[in-house]
Order: C-alpha cells, then structure tokens, then sequence
C-alpha cells in the first residue's frame, strides 16, 4: 500500500480524532484500528494523537546553545589571523593556529573554550561567523531556486532530432575585455537548430526584462515563427520572468545541464564564428556602443544568413574510441530555409526577394565600417560627443580587398584587428633552430614533424627533447598555411595588376 504524505495524515487525524474521542470504547477499537492500518502509526502513537495530546502544531523546542558569545569571539580572532579564509580550511587549521597564537602571547584560551572550538564543525564555523561577513560587505552568493530550475525541461544535444525551423538555442556573449568588473554590454544570440538561422542584439546590462524586451525584437526579425528555446542555467535566462514570458507566448522553455557546453553546440559555435569574429574580445560599455554593436549587426544578420554557407552535423557514428562524423553538404542558413518542406511559401518568396535585394560587398563594406568605429571607441573614449566615422568609397573598399587577399587575410592590414591575442609566455624552443628546419622544409616540404625533429636531434644531440613535436607540428602547420597561401594569391606583382572591377566580377 502506497504510504501517505504527513499533510494526508494531518487531515486523517483531524477528520477521525473528534469520532474517536466521541465513540465508545467498542467503536474506540475498530476506529483505532482502521486508523493504523491506513497512516502506518505505531498504535500508540495513533491513540495520543486522537486523543488530542499531541497536539497538531506543536511547539518547536528550542536547541540548547552550545557555543556562547566567548567561543564567537575567539573564532573570529582566529578567523582574522587566518586571512579570513573559509570554515572548511579555517575547522583544519584550528589546532595548528591555537597552539601557534598561544605559544606567541596572541591569546589565552580557557581550557573548556579552546576544546569547543576544537570541535567545532565547519558549517559551524560558517554560522558563526556569518554575520561578521554580513557587515563586512560580503553577501553570501544564493543560487537559483531548485523549485523553478526543476520546472524547466532539460535538453541535451542528443534530444535534437529533426526540429522544424523555429526551435532555437540562446545564449549571452559577454564584451568585458580582460576584466569581468563593472557594467558592460552583453550580446544575446540566437541559432536555429534546423538552420543555423542566426540573430544578435546587444544588451546595455544584464536584466530579465530587458531581455525580454530585446527577445521580443528578434522574434520580429525572426523569417520563422519562435516555437521553442533552449538556453543554459544563467540565471538571466532561469527565472520567474523568463519563464512567464515563454508561456505567455506558446514557446516551448528548456535549458541544458549544468557544466555541459555541448548541450549547446549549435549557437556555442555561432558565439566564436559570428560575435567574436565581427566584435573581437574588447571590452564595450554604455549607450554609444550598444547603438554601434546594433548598427552592426543590422548588417551582420544579412551577411551571415544570406551569404556565409556552414556545415551541419547530419550523424556521427563511434568505431571504438574514435567516432566517425557526417556533414552536410555547406549551405547558407536562407538556403536551409528555403529548401525545408516545413517552410510557407509566402516565407520562402520573401526571403527570396529580400536576398535578390541584397549586395554582398556593400554588406561587408557596412560591417568594416561599423568594425572600424567601434575599434577607435575602445581604443579611445573622447570627452563629448559621438565618433562619427564615414564609411569608405566603394573603390578604396574594393582596393583593401584586394590586398587583403593578397596577404591571405579576411580584412585591410590597415585596419585594427578588434581580436586582442595574448603572445607567446614562454621562450621559442625552436628559435635556434628554425633557420635549419625552414631550409629543410623548403627543400622537403612533405616531411612530417617527427621526421624533422629526429633529423634535429640526430644533428644536436641532447639539445631538442621528444616533447617538442608537437610545437614542431604546429610551426609546419603555419609554414605549410603560409605556402598554400602564396600558391593561390600569386606574387605580389601580380595582385597588384588585378583592378577592383575584376575582383567585383
């Protein structure tokens, strides 16, 4: 029999104890023994509680303190002498500290107050020393409710089946630079799972409503109509907020498990190839450059959906430890959409309209100009006013082009690169010998790594260890980048006889 809640059987007891107290002894037995049988309650148990000795809320006894205020006190001197570190590491350092402090005239401990603090838990020590933390200015960091995270479905990346166009994937980029402090501006992307359909809005803070409210302006871009989206555990996106908003809308809410990147892969790959190749690293805050990030993307959104084709993952299939993946054919995210049987055909011709509109070049003409200004706003905040950067000729832009391809390169060497690398921490392990690894590799250019490094270390014994292969592997990727590169682009006296109304053509 299925064992009752404790409220069912506050309400049994309720409903059967004025009956009991009431009946005769006879009637006492039988309705004492139905009432056992159904709660589970030892029977005398069950006779107090209709009986009304126990009564229905009793009072909550109070634990006897065990720990008084000289015992605080002692731990917060010792909390300080610690660095103020946390009650797990400070209940392991205890005995080390007393003796130490003790030994050194710091403090004198009663015998029975140093054996309380010697026993004394970690969560205790937490406790204890919560409030000092409290007015010391540190707030203590409260996770979401488990109430609401467990009200939201979980999808994994294998709960993807064949969704039609509208099930999307959401996810923030942040533009902090290399400090997380402070407000700055944050990009809200969308990816369409069947797709690849993807849309980008700056956001000015990190707030729930506004989130809505800049959601609700992509659903408007949106070619689809918005039927599901799934996002991680931030607490942006899981919240009471959120979550009223999607049911509100008829759309489908999940999110992905906790510390699982690839339960997003989709907008995951869109945050790299998209975001962080048309904005960089750099960090963005205020009105000015939340108005520049959606200038740019007003662009973006048309060049990327319109004209940039990418992979999709059809199947993977595991042989052991490795696993075999299946690709698609590249294809742009409109051409996807249009080739869905699930699309409309209103859909379909608008988007063909709207693509038959568009002019690639003067699309990224847009982007690099919208690139240029928000690179001159982070590398310098003037006192008033706006940058106001006008965007280039139709010829110059042509013209950069041209050397960009020259050089093998996706942007004017002219212009700052927004992406801020960090360079090489270490020494060059291969900076004596890279004279001779590159007369070897232009003579032989098909030898692998392990070949050269053992020709290496056959001519200098000792001086170029094993370990060193990879970082080998890596340097004949980039020598072999460098030569595909001029085999395709020619010589520089050739590219420059090529004019910009063929490179149009």
């Amino acid at each position: 029999m299925r064992q009752l809640s404790m409220a069912t059987r506050r309400e049994l007891t309720a409903a059967v104890g004025q009956r009991y107290r009431e009946a005769s002894r006879a009637e006492k037995v039988r309705i004492l023994d139905e009432f056992v049988v159904v709660t589970g309650f030892h029977r005398k148990h069950a006779m107090r509680l209709l009986r009304g000795d126990i009564g229905q809320s009793s009072v909550r006894r109070t634990r006897r303190r065990i720990y008084e205020e000289a015992e605080r006190n002692a731990l917060v001197v010792l909390w300080e002498a610690s660095d103020r570190i946390c009650g797990k590491r400070l209940k392991a350092l205890l005995p080390l500290l007393i003796e130490s402090m003790e030994r050194n005239g710091h403090m004198g401990l009663a015998p029975e107050i140093r054996a309380k603090l010697l026993t004394m838990s970690a969560s205790t020590i937490d406790r204890a020393l919560g409030k000092i933390r409290q007015e010391d200015g540190r707030q203590r960091c409260r996770p979401v409710a488990s109430t609401l995270r467990r009200s939201i479905p979980v999808r994994t990346s294998a709960d993807w089946d064949d969704p039609a166009p509208g099930f999307v994937e959401a996810d923030l980029v942040a533009h902090s630079g290399p400090s997380a402090r402070g407000s700055f501006i944050q990009t809200l992307v969308l990816t369409d799972i069947a797709t690849g359909w993807t849309e980008c809005a700056p956001l000015l803070v990190r707030e729930q409503t506004l989130l809505s409210t800049v959601l609700t302006e992509l659903r408007r871009q949106l070619p689809f109509l918005l039927q599901g989206i799934d996002t991680d555990n931030d607490s942006v996106f899981i919240n009471e907020t959120l979550k009223a908003y999607c049911e509100q809308a008829n759309i489908v809410f999940t999110r992905c498990r906790p510390y699982r990147k690839n339960d997003q892969a989709f907008v995951e790959q869109k945050n790299g190839a998209v975001v962080r190749r048309m904005v960089g690293y750099r960090r963005f805050e205020g009105l000015e450059a939340a108005a520049l990030l959606a200038e740019l993307y007003r662009s973006v959104r048309l060049f990327v959906n319109f004209f940039q084709p990418s992979f999709k993952l059809i199947g993977k299939q595991r042989d052991g430890a490795r696993v075999r993946k299946s690709y698609s054919a590249p294809a742009t995210p409109h051409q996807r959409l249009a080739t869905d049987r699930r699309t409309p055909d209103a859909v379909r011709d608008r988007l063909q309209e709207i693509c038959a509109n568009l002019d690639p070049v003067a699309l990224l003409r847009d982007i690099r100009a919208a690139q240029q200004r928000l690179a001159d706003l982070a590398d310098v905040k003037p006192a008033g006013g706006s940058i106001a950067a006008a965007a280039p000729p139709i010829d110059l832009f042509l013209a950069s082009l041209r050397t960009a391809w020259k050089e093998g390169r996706s942007r004017p060497t002219d212009r700052p690169i927004l992406k801020v690398k960090r360079g090489r921490r270490r020494p060059d392990p291969l900076v004596q010998a890279t004279p001779q690894l590159q007369e070897w590799f232009k003579a032989e250019p098909w030898r692998t790594g392990a070949e050269l490094l053992t020709r290496l270390q056959a001519k200098y014994p000792g001086a170029y260890p094993d370990k060193l292969l990879r970082t080998l592997q890596r340097r004949l990727k980039s020598w072999r980048s460098e030569q595909a590169s001029a085999l395709l682009f020619g010589s520089a006296d050739h590219a420059a006889q090529i004019d910009a109304t063929q490179v149009v053509r």
